[in-house]
């Protein structure tokens, strides 16, 4: 088992890059909600606890708590914002609502030497309403800001430590390091959560899940869902049976391209079910976008049925679901933060199903599963494939799903990605610093608008462009296009494509947006 990190949630929107940063270090970090039970989490034999930022005042009723096997454990704690408070206010702290908000970036400075603050001086980013205003017993004021007399505290023979603002953030200049010296100075973790222990892991785990039992893969030809398949090919060989399925929902020639890939790379074959029009009669007249998953949820499992019957009946199905997946997924009542939306992989299918799920990437983030898949031996054009929704093209075409409209997303959308891989914007390495795009796409919109072709008044729909930079996709900002660029893929749309006549570029980051329209 790899030295692990818990991060308790206390709902807060940035407790994901917590969990993101620690295993960017090679360690492995699992997050649980406040109030999960001593045995789930200490069953995990952790090195260390981080407390996570929230949204609740520590002396508010109803706040959420502090598990008291959490202290009773002795182990090393560092609390984020609220995590520091609560720390604090369960020590016998002091904290009260501060007269003046502290949101953006603020200087700290360091007050007296200690192994958790990587300088003197710090730019971080603070997001708070409350503050402490006296320290519990034992503990030491480590820095200060201009409207938080104690930013950082430290009870340094107990390893217990709060910092009021987000090192885990981009904006908070030495965040990294901060984490890094909580995790290997006074953690004492060992950084062994790399792809290959990971891969070694996940296949013994898979061979005890499945036994000698037959298993069905379903590859959409994302990133995720073929790595998946690899992983389980990897554990169990022949006993494994591939199925892609062509919704007419996939991009540009697609399904030629996976069918390919497998068979040449992974020594693969693939059953393709040919299910265009199943999909578009099912879809007919939807337009809400929950719905819109909740259908193809339950198509794919329908399929599955019907080929696992053709097969020999499996009793397992293995899905590509990544770790924010999961958490944009989650009800509060699972998870403390907000549900975004319900993914295909995780709330679009049907409560009851024959099959049994098998998911060997689900604690993983994206750029982990890029690293497992260049591990495994496949092909680039698998590995950095753009990322895809499970719905496909369902989700990116607003509105009614028509043959006609997804013929129409899927050549603007093909112009858009090949205009912008000629230009070298794509980025095919997970490189955060040289501003590449992450993920491109076309969208096709639910409005018409008024032009003019060949002296001749048009009514017709409208494209958006979109693309963003990102390295874990749980935070992304809109890429900066040159406008040339721009101007060429606008211009080559309405021209080629029939029934647009506008196109547009979307310049909101996530949050306050996600990535994807629907």
């Amino acid at each position: 088992m790899a030295d692990t990190i818990v991060v308790l949630d206390f709902g807060s929107q940035y407790t994901q890059l917590i969990a993101r940063r620690v295993r960017e270090m090679h360690v492995y970090c699992e997050i649980f909600p406040w109030d999960t039970s001593q045995i789930q989490i200490m069953k995990l034999n952790p090195k260390g606890f981080i407390l996570s930022g929230g949204p609740a005042s520590v002396y508010t009723e109803n706040a959420p708590a502090l598990a008291p096997f959490i202290l009773n454990a002795c182990l090393p704690i560092l609390g984020i914002c609220y995590g520091m408070q609560i720390l604090a206010h369960y020590l016998g702290g002091k904290v009260t609502s501060s007269l003046a908000c502290e949101y953006g970036l603020a200087e700290v400075t360091e007050l007296c030497s200690n192994p958790l603050l990587p300088a003197p001086s710090l730019t971080v980013w603070m997001s708070h309403g409350d503050r402490l205003e006296s320290l519990p017993q034992g503990f030491v004021s480590l820095a200060s800001s201009s409207n938080s007399p104690i930013s950082a505290m430290g009870d340094i023979s107990r390893r217990l430590y709060g910092v009021q603002f987000h090192p885990e953030v981009r904006h908070t200049a030495l965040g990294k390091q901060l984490l890094e010296n909580f995790v290997f100075k006074i953690c004492g973790v060992t950084p062994d959560w790399t792809p290959e222990n990971i891969i070694e892991q996940t296949v013994h785990s898979i061979r005890e899940q499945v036994g000698q039992n037959r298993v069905i893969s379903a590859v959409s030809g994302g990133v995720d869902s073929s790595v998946s398949t690899a992983l389980v090919y990897r554990a169990i060989g022949s006993q494994l049976d591939a199925v892609f399925v062509d919704t007419g929902l996939l991009r540009k020639n697609e399904v030629g391209q996976v069918e390919t890939a497998f068979g040449k790379h992974i020594g693969l074959s693939l059953h393709t079910v040919h299910a265009k029009k199943d999909f578009f009669s099912a879809l007919e007249g939807v337009i809400e976008p929950e719905q819109k998953r909740k259908i193809i949820g339950g198509m794919f499992i329908h399929l599955f049925e019907k080929e696992a019957a053709r097969i020999g009946n499996p009793g397992f199905l293995v899905q590509g679901t990544i770790y924010p997946d999961v958490v944009e997924s989650s009800a509060p009542e699972r998870n403390k933060a907000e549900r975004i939306k319900t993914h295909h992989n995780v709330g679009g299918l049907p409560e009851r199903m024959r099959f049994k799920l098998v998911e060997p990437l689900r604690y993983l983030f994206k750029d982990e599963v890029r690293q497992i898949g260049e591990s495994l031996g496949l092909p680039a054009e698998l590995v950095w494939r753009q990322p895809f929704p499970g719905p496909g093209l369902a989700v990116r075409c607003l509105g009614m799903v028509t043959p006609e409209r997804v013929d129409r997303l899927q050549h603007a959308d093909d112009i858009f990605l090949s205009e912008l891989t000629e230009e070298g914007l794509i980025n095919k390495k997970p490189n955060w610093e040289d501003g590449l795009i992450s993920q491109a796409f076309s969208v096709l919109l639910p409005v018409r608008s008024v032009g003019v072709m060949g002296d001749q008044r048009t009514y017709q729909e409208v494209v958006a462009l979109r693309a963003v930079t990102t390295e874990d996709f749980m935070t992304a900002d809109w890429a900066h296009i040159p406008h040339q660029v721009l101007a060429r893929v606008s211009n080559r749309i309405v021209n080629e494509v029939k029934g647009v006549n506008r196109v547009v570029y979307d310049i909101t980051s996530k949050p306050p947006a996600t990535i994807e329209w629907e």
